[in-house]
């Protein structure tokens, strides 16, 4: 086998599932809030707008995947991940207005308890 055939097929194990890339950017994005909450009363809102842009982002995303009629998933399925993406965006939209710790926190456990679930491990 050739070098190139060699590194594909390393890359190819490798690679991620689609639920695993999508598990892996919620808890990205729950590390971000986390370390804002850490650090909120030495810091305060230091990175608050930054972690809730790349959660928006992401959550926006999961919302129109939803949305699209083509869509594997079924309608309830759907319709519960804009549900939640809906809450997601709201409060996100509402913290940049009036920076809060605790509403933070519900956002930390949806996205850990979403990759939970997306990784198999809910």
């Amino acid at each position: 086998m050739s070098s190139a055939a060699q590194a594909y097929a390393r890359t190819a194990q490798r690679t991620a599932s689609p639920r695993e890339i999508e598990a892996q950017a919620l808890l990205k994005a729950a590390r971000q809030l986390q370390d804002v909450v850490t650090s909120w009363d030495e810091r305060g809102a230091i990175g608050l707008d930054a972690a809730l842009m790349f959660n928006r982002k992401l959550w926006s995303i999961f919302v129109s995947d939803a949305m699209r009629d083509d869509n594997p998933q079924t309608l309830e399925i759907r319709q519960n991940i804009a549900n939640i993406g809906v809450f997601v965006l709201s409060q996100s939209t509402a913290l940049q207005m009036s920076p809060q710790v605790e509403p933070l926190n519900a956002l930390i456990e949806i996205n850990r308890n979403i990759a939970a679930g997306l990784s198999g491990r809910g």
